[in-house]
């Protein structure tokens, strides 16, 4: 039996938070899709769009609402069942990106929020240049914590000395998981900052539907209490302004 603390069983855990995921992680801002229609040559109003790893739909909608025609891939029943619950209207197929349930060269822009680390990008980067048609993009992106900001520095440091690893440990650009080291894409990347402004009982909320969190909640309830009370210390407030730095990836299918 696989290890809650491995990679797959992190990758499993989002499914029983998947309401408590979709209520308090934070969304993008318009400047990412402006970047991902720059970098991909096309705009994103029409084009047949593939969401893999789409959870409970929080890139998807962004998407749709874009103009996009866009299907959902998702693996996790309660993300797909959140995802249906939201967005009834948004075409969802169960699958993952490291064996895509679509015909060869049927999308113009395959994109994937928050879970290319997830794959096997050995798998997943094969199958995502199957399923593009020729000239179309993949767009991949990660809401990272900004660690300049001297707050969110010190919290990440906590959790790591808590937990032995950062919820942003495995994402990004400069992640081994997106390598390619067949040079079949190469990738244009593009950081986008902006910042969220919410309680601080939301960003917590936020923090605990982390891999990480989600499957040592026998420390994680704990953490979570003191970083409470630091928290309302900083800001005193109540009001937390979470800052982040988007870092997305996007590689046109030759």
């Amino acid at each position: 039996m696989t290890a809650p603390s491995s990679h797959a069983g992190r990758a499993h855990s989002f499914n029983a938070a998947a309401a408590q995921y979709a209520a308090n992680r934070p969304s993008y801002p318009p400047a990412l899709l402006d970047a991902v229609e720059e970098l991909s040559g096309r705009p994103l109003a029409g084009a047949r769009v593939v969401d893999i790893g789409a959870g409970t739909g929080i890139a998807t909608a962004l998407l749709r609402d874009r103009g996009a025609d866009v299907v959902a891939v998702e693996p996790g029943a309660g993300m797909a069942a959140e995802l249906r619950r939201a967005h009834p209207g948004i075409p969802l197929v169960r699958g993952d990106g490291n064996a895509l349930p679509l015909a060869d060269a049927s999308a113009d822009l395959i994109t994937c929020a928050q879970a290319w680390h997830w794959t096997d990008p050995a798998r997943a980067l094969p199958e995502a240049l199957r399923v593009l048609r020729p000239g179309g993009a993949l767009a991949l992106w990660w809401n990272m914590y900004a660690l300049d900001i001297p707050w969110i520095a010190a919290q990440a440091e906590r959790i790591q000395h808590c937990f032995g690893l950062e919820p942003d440990k495995e994402k990004s650009g400069t992640s081994s998981r997106v390598a390619d080291p067949e040079g079949r894409v190469d990738f244009t990347r593009r950081l986008v900052r902006w910042s969220r402004s919410i309680p601080v009982d939301t960003h917590l909320a936020n923090l605990g539907s982390h891999s990480v969190f989600l499957v040592h909640a026998d420390r994680a309830s704990a953490f979570l209490t003191e970083e409470r009370a630091r928290l309302l210390h900083t800001f005193p407030d109540g009001t937390v302004e979470e800052t982040y730095d988007v870092d997305l990836l996007v590689a046109t299918r030759p």
